[in-house]
């Protein structure tokens, strides 16, 4: 831990503090247009490689033909090569007859005798058609028999000159452009160019990217995670999308926010690669370094910092001669958002790739987005099909900090930057993630649970796919209600009945008990406070005590509605830490930031933390009727029964229904 004694640590927080900054915040479009301007778009030089390494990449030159495909006149059909003219009025009750010459033509046999009038030779598909012969009869065509002159042939239809020959070259020809520059190679002309008897073609070189990643708090996956560190996700997500965009990734590792060793990094960066991307590094904070660094190396050097955008908004690009450079983000989604923007048009250009083909869905808001009003943001959505038949987006919900927003994500919307934010109902136009869509079978909408994760894993091994977004038990009711979803779980307690959520049910709906799990108040092992309490009186004893810190549960959500039951209208220290799921409660509690909040048993044990039970709650299924009779609801609720199903909500902790 670094000391505030520390000389670099209280410079960078002075600079923080005088809002030290180069920002100068351009729309998308103008932030595009200088970039490219300063750098060469230009697809690289060719390289020779291999035919088995040339999938996927891009022709650099034309490429010629070496040899002919075929390479010889071959019958296209098992039958007998002869002369055209010797079948001449030839009929099945007056068939012509023709000697049989002394040899069968299978693939790869030179012919030793040439076909001379009157005769023929046995041939099979493939064969090399003998000098003398300009036709192929089919066998089904023929009878052979023994004469007295030895083996004939008796041809029943005339054939004409060239019938079932596949004439030297007609395919390719020696010489003959067989692929164009700019083409993209797929097996079809892997298969082709070795016909033509290539064994390496001249491709356009991938663009070499190197990856740096930049902050004090990463660390690689698979090491130990201290207090404040996270691994490093950005590295990864980035190297495969530059090979899925034909780039050769060079990760070049983990740097901390240290200017003297991230500049003699990039400099080693600029040195091998076609493209530098940071990762990091590019907020106005105490800890933004690279564009210090990239406006210190030889021009053009910073072109913009900051783009009217969210998420993205701090992107730094910049050139040093015509190689480019761009510091991203640091949080995931701003990362993989930005890149995908700016940089894979880049890779695709040096590759030699066309631009992406966007494909782009009609579909309708399923519930109203808030925006910052300023900057154009875009959302990421998954879309559901809804009661028109047409498709909803639901908004994933997730901050620029989330990893899995882009892997959930079936594409993303924008809202224009002089509107506050998007109504329900609002039309769209989403920009699908990775081109075509296909909907799941399965749609989920509600509350979230372990024990539905491990009900999803056995339809996903028996074929069905299933989609489920955790938006709370109110949330997915009312997703349930307008026939939006095929299954709604919710744990929602009625305080007057103290039934859970058969209250709820409303017209067109039906629903199908899941499990019951235990809620209960989570605290620190040894914390006096809490141990020995039931927990009713662990939920008074935090809503009494001022120096106890909770957190909370989101609006809307089961456990929400329980815990303000049981507050009565209080409202603890911490009651605004609203986090959207049990594992997060637990989080806060383990690592001190919270002193108690209330989530299921399970994650209790998960987490090793202290539990005072509060409820045998019920978390069960809202089921539009309309949709129970689709194959996936059935196959879902035929695994809810089975005995596999029933086995592992019971090694969760879990007691089915």
């Amino acid at each position: 831990m670094r000391s505030l004694t520390d000389p670099s640590l209280l410079e960078r927080i002075r600079r923080a503090a005088r809002q030290e900054q180069f920002l100068d915040v351009v729309p998308a479009e103008v932030a595009t247009a200088r970039f490219h301007v300063a750098i060469d778009l230009a697809p690289l030089p060719a390289e020779a490689v291999p035919l088995a390494a040339a999938l996927g990449r891009v022709v650099a030159v034309p490429v010629a033909a070496a040899a002919d495909a075929p390479p010889f006149d071959r019958a296209s059909m098992d039958g007998f090569a002869l002369r055209a003219a010797d079948t001449l009025g030839a009929t099945e009750a007056a068939p012509r007859r023709l000697r049989m010459n002394a040899e069968l033509l299978a693939c790869g046999v030179a012919p030793g005798i040439a076909v001379a009038p009157g005769t023929a030779t046995a041939i099979a598909t493939g064969g090399v058609i003998p000098r003398g012969a300009d036709a192929v009869v089919m066998v089904e065509h023929t009878e052979a028999e023994e004469g007295p002159e030895g083996p004939v042939v008796l041809v029943r239809r005339p054939a004409v000159a060239g019938q079932a020959v596949a004439y030297a070259g007609s395919d390719i020809a020696r010489g003959e452009t067989v692929l164009r520059a700019g083409t993209l190679v797929t097996s079809r002309e892997i298969g082709m160019l070795a016909a033509a008897g290539l064994a390496t073609v001249p491709v356009v070189r991938r663009p070499g990217v190197a990856i740096l990643s930049t902050g004090d708090e990463l660390v690689a996956p698979g090491q130990p995670l201290p207090t404040g560190g996270i691994y490093d996700s950005n590295a990864a997500i980035l190297a495969a999308a530059v090979t899925e965009h034909g780039g050769e990734p060079l990760p070049l590792g983990i740097f901390r926010d240290d200017e003297a060793t991230l500049e003699a990094a990039l400099r080693q960066a600029l040195d091998q690669a076609d493209l530098v991307v940071m990762s990091g590094g590019t907020s106005k904070g105490a800890g933004d370094v690279s564009h210090r660094i990239l406006s210190r190396l030889p021009p053009p050097g910073v072109l913009v910092h900051g783009v009217a955008l969210k998420p993205g908004k701090p992107l730094c690009l910049g050139a040093v001669g015509r190689t480019p450079v761009v510091v991203l983000p640091g949080f995931p989604t701003s990362a993989v958002f930005t890149f995908q923007e700016f940089a894979v048009p880049v890779i695709r250009a040096l590759a030699g790739l066309p631009a992406r083909e966007e494909a782009v869905a009609e579909a309708r808001l399923a519930v109203r987005t808030p925006s910052e009003a300023g900057r154009t943001e875009y959302v990421m959505v998954s879309l559901a099909e809804d009661p028109a038949g047409g498709l909803a987006a639901w908004p994933l919900g997730k901050g620029s900090g989330s990893v899995t927003a882009f892997s959930q994500a079936d594409g993303f919307f924008a809202i224009d930057a002089a509107e506050q934010g998007a109504a329900a109902g609002t039309p769209l136009q989403v920009r699908l993630i990775g081109g075509a869509h296909r909907l799941p079978e399965l749609t989920i909408i509600g509350s979230h649970c372990t024990g539905l994760d491990a009900i999803l894993d056995i339809l996903a091994a028996e074929g069905t796919r299933a989609r489920s977004l955790a938006v709370g038990s109110l949330g997915g009711l009312a997703a349930a209600k307008r026939g939006e979803c095929d299954l709604a779980p919710a744990h929602l307690l009625d305080p007057a009945s103290g039934a859970y959520n058969t209250p709820f049910l409303a017209p067109g709906l039906r629903l199908v008990p899941g499990w019951r799990r235990v809620q209960g108040v989570l605290f620190r092992p040894g914390d006096a406070r809490f141990e020995g309490l039931d927990g009713p009186a662990a939920v008074r004893r935090g809503a009494a005590d001022p120096d106890l810190l909770l957190v909370n549960r989101n609006a809307g959500s089961g456990t929400r509605i329980l815990l303000d039951g049981l507050l009565g209208g209080a409202r603890p220290p911490g009651y605004a830490n609203q986090p959207k799921s049990h594992n997060a409660v637990a989080a806060a509690v383990s690592q001190g930031r919270a002193d108690w909040g209330v989530a299921i048993a399970a994650v209790a044990g998960a987490y090793g933390l202290g539990f005072a039970p509060l409820a045998d709650e019920h978390y069960d299924f809202f089921l539009p009727e309309a949709r129970q009779d689709r194959p996936a609801v059935r196959a879902f609720l035929s695994a809810l029964a089975s005995a596999e199903g029933r086995a592992r909500l019971a090694a969760l902790g879990f007691t089915p229904a």
